[in-house]
Parts: C-alpha cells; sequence; structure tokens
C-alpha cells in the first residue's frame, strides 16, 4: 500500500504550539479528517481535501481515514491536544481491530500538547508531582464509574485534570463531582479553571474548593485540582515535587 495515515495533535489552539512535525506532515497530506472546528484550523490549498464531521462521528471517522490511506491517500486525522489523550488515536486502532487487511498501514501518531498541560503552564505548577487525568463526560462510560474513580484518586491525595467537565446537556455531573470532592479533600484545597488556554480567549482562575462554582467550568475549560501539598506563590499554582 502507498498510502499512510497520520494522527495528529494540534495543540490546545494556539498555532504556536503546532509542532513542527505536524505542520511538515500536514503539508504533505491528501486528506484531512476530524472534528468540525479542528478541521477548520487547517489552512486549505490546491490538492488537499477537507472531510469535517460530527464529534460523536469517531469511528465512522477512523474508517473513512483507513479506506482514503488505503487507496493511496496521504491522510491526516486531527485532534485538538494530543491525539492519544481522550481523542481519535485509540479510535483510529479500535476500527483497525476490524481490518486486518490494513493492518500492514504506514500509520504515525504524532504528539502534540495537550490543554491539560498548557493549562497548568498558564497556572504555575499544579502538576508538578504525582497526577491523573479524568474526562468527566459520561457519553462512554457510566456517572457511578467516573465517580468512584474520582474518590479513589482523591483519597490517594493525586492532583487531577478533568476534561469535559460540564455540558448545557449534563450541568448535573460537575456540581456532584466537586461536591464529592469536597467531602474527601476538604474546602481548602486548590483548584484552577483553564478556559481555552492558549487563545486569546484563555481565561484562569484559581481558588478553593469552598469557592468554586459549577457555573465556573464548560466544554471549553480543563479542571485542575491540587493535592493536599499545593500552595500559592505570588499569583502561581504549584505542587511541590515531594509528597508528606
Amino acid at each position: 500500500m502507498s498510502g499512510w495515515l497520520a494522527v495528529v495533535g494540534l495543540g490546545p489552539g494556539a498555532g504556536t504550539l503546532v509542532t513542527p512535525e505536524v505542520t511538515e506532515t500536514l503539508a504533505q497530506a491528501t486528506d484531512v479528517l476530524g472534528y468540525v472546528p479542528y478541521v477548520a484550523r487547517v489552512t486549505p490549498r490546491p490538492g488537499l481535501t477537507l472531510h469535517p464531521s460530527d464529534n460523536r462521528e469517531e469511528l465512522r471517522r477512523a474508517r473513512h481515514a483507513l479506506d482514503l490511506a488505503a487507496a493511496g491517500g496521504r491522510v491526516v486525522v486531527v485532534s485538538s491536544g494530543d491525539p492519544g489523550v481522550f481523542a481519535m488515536a485509540s479510535a483510529l486502532f479500535e476500527a483497525l481491530e476490524t481490518r486486518p487487511d490494513l493492518q500492514g498501514l504506514d500509520i504515525r501518531i504524532l504528539p502534540g500538547i495537550t490543554a491539560m498541560l498548557a493549562a497548568a503552564a498558564a497556572a504555575g505548577a499544579p502538576l508538578g508531582h504525582d497526577f491523573c487525568c479524568i474526562n468527566l463526560s459520561d457519553n462512554l462510560k457510566p456517572w457511578p464509574l467516573i465517580e468512584r474513580r474520582l474518590r479513589l484518586a482523591a483519597e490517594a491525595d493525586l492532583a487531577m485534570a478533568f476534561y469535559n467537565p460540564r455540558s448545557a446537556a449534563r450541568p448535573q455531573g460537575f456540581a456532584r463531582a466537586l461536591d464529592l470532592l469536597r467531602q474527601v479533600c476538604g474546602p481548602d484545597r486548590l483548584m484552577t479553571f483553564a478556559r481555552a488556554v492558549s487563545t486569546p480567549d484563555q481565561r484562569i482562575a484559581s481558588v478553593t474548593l469552598a469557592e468554586a462554582r459549577p457555573e465556573m467550568a464548560d466544554m471549553r475549560t480543563v479542571v485542575l485540582v491540587g493535592n493536599s501539598q499545593t500552595r500559592r506563590v505570588g499569583r502561581w499554582v504549584y505542587t511541590p515535587r515531594f509528597a508528606s
């Protein structure tokens, strides 16, 4: 097969945070597939076909990309952040499992800067020690599982990063998450709300759990929760490199 397929991360938003490797790969592509706003970040040019699709069409998108590459295309599937963090790399391999005839295809996964890491950098270093990352959306897993993971992470005194904290369709989940965290962590635990990080609309707010409100988060927000040692220094929030 002469075609290839790359799944790439476009970073959190700023063009300067797209890696040179991803930029070069996009310049070679014949086809770019992805969620509508991510494909809109790719500059059209002659010889390039853009294939935007809805956010909940990941498997269909992955199958389409495999077919295009098998036919000889130079295909790029775009994700925001990093393609392996709640994004398209996993969906691609899920689709590939059903296509043993294509498992010899030239496939590349190109990393990107995640919104979680960009948010942490904007706030200081709240993920400076052991941490975990949890997607609060219950579209692909049940809420009781999310709640169990939240509780165990909090009891283990891990710093945490939350993706997809609160949508218009399910505003109650994040409120429940905050209640659980207050029970386990207490009211003084530091949290950072990072909205539209690295874009002109960026907004960073660091508050305590007692001050946190559900409406402070939406789907463009990454929420970072410190561990018991996380503290402020000037306008920054950081987690020390040691545990006590």
